[in-house]
């Protein structure tokens, strides 16, 4: 029974610790900013940020979604539900995107520099 409970209490601890370990924290001064996609589109389709903000797209649709830049700079696996892709924007400039499965969902971010 004690084996067990340390066992447990090992897997929790291990669990714990890779989850940290994937979690970066983000550059000083950068944001973290969210896009969901939800019913087929990206929300909110256009999004300005600063260079070295980090963008989290969540898919919250029952179907997978990709998020692919136009100028291939970024690409997602596919999404499943609640899957999060995260991409830092270090250069300023316009960029496209859209979901590879459904060429019809399009978005954009502008970096623009403080």
């Amino acid at each position: 029974m004690l084996r067990t409970v340390l066992t447990a209490k090992r897997q929790s601890l291990f669990s714990f610790l890779l989850a940290a370990a994937l979690v970066s924290p983000l550059p000083a001064g950068a944001a973290a900013v969210s896009v969901k996609i939800d019913n087929f589109t990206f929300n909110p389709p256009e999004l300005t940020i600063a260079p070295g903000d980090t963008v989290t797209w969540t898919n919250g649709d029952d179907i997978p979604h990709t998020v692919v830049g136009v100028d291939k700079s970024f690409k997602s696996k596919p999404l499943d539900s609640d899957d999060k892709f995260r991409f830092t924007f270090k250069e300023p400039g316009q960029y496209e995107y859209f979901c590879s499965i459904h060429p019809h969902m399009t978005g954009k971010i502008i970096v623009k520099a403080p």
